[in-house]
């Protein structure tokens, strides 16, 4: 049922905000000359994909977690696509193509061994990551690692309709 949630939904979405997408993608265009960043990820079952992002930071910026990366980096377009979540809107591309749901543990790095180890412990590999979940609303980043698995399988344990739901407009909100 989640999974035509979200194929539903991302539909929808990239559909009605076609028009939003295109003026965000030539404005980071003139921002950085690069719109789109593509990161590898870890999804379902430790499987490697290219998560895709509008680009908030210069294209200097070495690829690292948020938590551990310079504040610096982010250009002023960035800020604003990072305060509104405009930033993680190509991700509907990533839930099309059955790599990602819309709710879900957010896809660590591949070289992210803490999270890794701890995410094996509690089978949080088990599902598709998500483009929001519990730990973002939260506020739980990556730099803890342990917790953050552990609050991804008590989300695991407790997945419903009405908590999907619950988390994308806490998301939107």
């Amino acid at each position: 049922m989640i999974r035509v949630l979200d194929i539903f939904i991302s539909l929808v979405g990239l559909i009605l905000f076609l028009p939003v997408l295109i003026i965000v993608y030539v404005l980071c265009w003139l921002d950085t000359g690069y719109p789109i960043f593509a990161q590898r990820r870890l999804g379902l079952n430790e499987s490697v994909f290219t998560i895709y992002k509008f680009r908030t930071m210069c294209m200097q910026a070495e690829s690292l977690p948020t938590h551990d990366s310079d504040k610096t980096w982010i250009t002023s377009l960035g800020g604003f696509l990072r305060r509104t979540k405009l930033d993680e809107t190509p991700q509907l591309v990533n839930v099309l193509l059955g790599q990602m749901s819309l709710v879900g543990p957010r896809p660590g790095l591949p070289d992210h061994e803490a999270l890794i180890l701890a995410r094996r412990e509690f089978g949080i590999y088990d599902v598709r990551p998500g483009v929001t979940g519990p730990a973002q609303i939260e506020g739980i980043n990556m730099s803890r690692p342990v917790e953050l698995a552990r609050r991804d399988m008590e989300w695991l344990e407790n997945v419903s309709v009405s908590r999907y739901f619950g988390y994308l407009l806490k998301t939107l909100f």
